[in-house]
Order: structure tokens, then C-alpha cells, then sequence
């Protein structure tokens, strides 16, 4: 999963039926708003990895064997992933106001519902990661303030993400943790549990950061434990027990970033 606006699960919250990445079912549709602490802590670490730089912009960027391209104007975007198999040139198109549209060497392909669900999530999940933290601001996301870590000599605030059931997509029930450090303001670590496809949980390391036109772009080792839905809290310090195991990692390739006019 590089998991795309919300959720492979990261699966990225950007619109009712794309958004599904981040709420816990125990607290239902009870949830109070975000954490006033929080949420400042968030609004610092979306602008330290790019800020404004987000908005009025397209992103294109490889990942794996598809190549990416984000467009955001305002609150409206479009995300497409491209890349050919044996049945031709694919193109999948995502936005705020249209479901998932498939095109195979140019021509319109239908889609069951099932089947557009399924590549609107992986879209989504893929842009979703690719432009964090910037999502964590989407209206259905919760967060909440969990205190203090340290990390290799470092302080991390810790911030715990769910999902309103309403707007918060399919994956509503997909929990995150976030490791803000304290002196960058920026994104070193974050976990999540997810529930689709036999579920599991998840903790990332974000490593080779780089800087495109005022946006930070991350890669990350991605790990996984023996047991699924562990206390993503507790995460890292799994991690520096050496109790995770790495799984893969999430690399972007051929990145590039143009503003577009207003």
C-alpha cells in the first residue's frame, strides 16, 4: 500500500467515496472534534512539508510500475494512474466529482462497481501518502493528541488519526499514528491499521527526504510484526525492540511539481 486521499489503505479522506482511510468503529459516530493541541501540531507539519505549495498544483511522480499524476485546484482534484499490460495503455482517472473512469488505449471501459471501488481505493491510497501530511486536514479526519516518544535521541509529538463514519469512506474504520518531530516539525514515523484484505498492521519509516519546488516528498521502509491490530501507539517501540520485520518499500520515482495559474 503507498496507500493514494485516503488509503494501498492508507488507503492518503478527500471525498465520500474516495476518502476511506482513518476511524476507529468502537467510537462510531460519537467522535468529538480534533484535539485543539493536535490539530496545531498537524497545521505545523503540513506546512513544513510544503504549506500553500499544495494547492493550485500537479504533482506526476512513478511509483513501482504505474506513473502518478495528482492535479489539485482549490478544493477540486484529479488524480490519474497510468501503465500498460497485456490488455494495452490503462488509464484510471479519479476525482471529487466523478467516480473512477477507466480508459484502455484511449478508449472508455466499464467497470463494475466492485472493480471501480477497488482501483478508486489504490489511486486514492497511492496520491494519499504520496502528499502527506497535507491530507490530515480533510474535513473527516479526527486526530487527537497522544503525548511524547523519543526515537533515536529524538522527541516526536504523537498523533493518533481516525475517521468520522460519515464522509470517512469504506475505510472508516482504519486507524494511524504520526510521529511529528519536534524541532523539524516534520513526518519520521507513522503506523496504521487497516482491515482490507485479511487487514494488519503497519509501521513506516520515511527516509531519503527531498525537496521539489517547497514540497517534501518521503520514501519509506515499511514494516509489519507476527500479529495483526497490535496498539499502533506501541508501534515504535516495537520498532526499537526489534520486533518488526520489514516488508517492502515505498519508493517515488520521477518526481516533478508544476504550479498551475490562477
Amino acid at each position: 500500500m503507498l496507500k493514494v486521499s485516503y488509503k494501498m489503505k492508507l488507503k492518503i479522506v478527500l471525498s465520500v467515496f474516495i476518502t476511506g482511510f482513518l476511524v476507529t468503529c468502537s467510537q462510531g459516530n460519537k467522535k468529538q472534534p480534533s484535539n485543539p493541541k493536535a490539530q496545531a501540531i498537524v497545521e505545523k507539519a503540513i506546512t513544513a512539508h510544503g504549506g500553500k505549495n499544495y494547492m493550485d498544483v500537479k504533482i506526476n511522480f512513478d511509483f513501482r510500475d504505474k506513473s502518478y499524476e495528482a492535479i489539485r485546484k482549490g478544493k477540486d482534484f484529479t488524480y490519474t494512474r497510468s501503465f500498460t499490460d497485456s490488455v494495452g495503455t490503462i488509464s484510471d482517472t479519479l476525482s471529487n466529482k466523478k467516480s473512477l473512469i477507466r480508459h484502455v488505449d484511449g478508449l472508455a471501459f466499464n467497470l463494475s462497481d466492485e472493480e471501480s471501488k477497488k482501483y478508486a481505493d489504490s489511486v486514492n491510497s497511492v496520491v494519499y501518502f504520496a502528499l502527506m501530511p497535507y491530507n490530515l486536514n480533510d474535513p473527516a479526519v479526527l486526530k487527537e493528541y497522544k503525548g511524547e516518544a523519543t526515537i533515536k535521541g529524538k522527541t516526536y509529538h504523537k498523533i493518533f488519526v481516525t475517521f468520522k463514519k460519515k464522509d470517512g469512506g469504506t475505510d472508516y474504520q482504519d486507524q494511524f499514528m504520526y510521529w511529528i518531530n519536534k524541532t523539524t516539525n516534520k513526518m519520521d514515523y507513522m503506523a496504521y491499521n487497516f482491515h482490507t484484505e485479511g487487514g494488519g498492521t503497519r509501521f513506516r519509516v520515511a527516509y531519503n527526504p527531498r525537496i521539489i519546488n517547497g514540497i517534501t516528498f518521503l520514501d519509506y521502509v515499511n514494516y509489519k510484526g507476527d500479529d495483526k491490530f497490535r496498539p499502533i501507539q506501541d508501534m515504535d517501540k516495537r520498532f526499537l525492540k526489534g520486533e518488526l520485520k520489514i516488508l517492502s518499500k515505498i519508493e517515488l520515482k520521477n518526481i516533478s511539481v508544476k504550479f498551475l495559474k490562477s
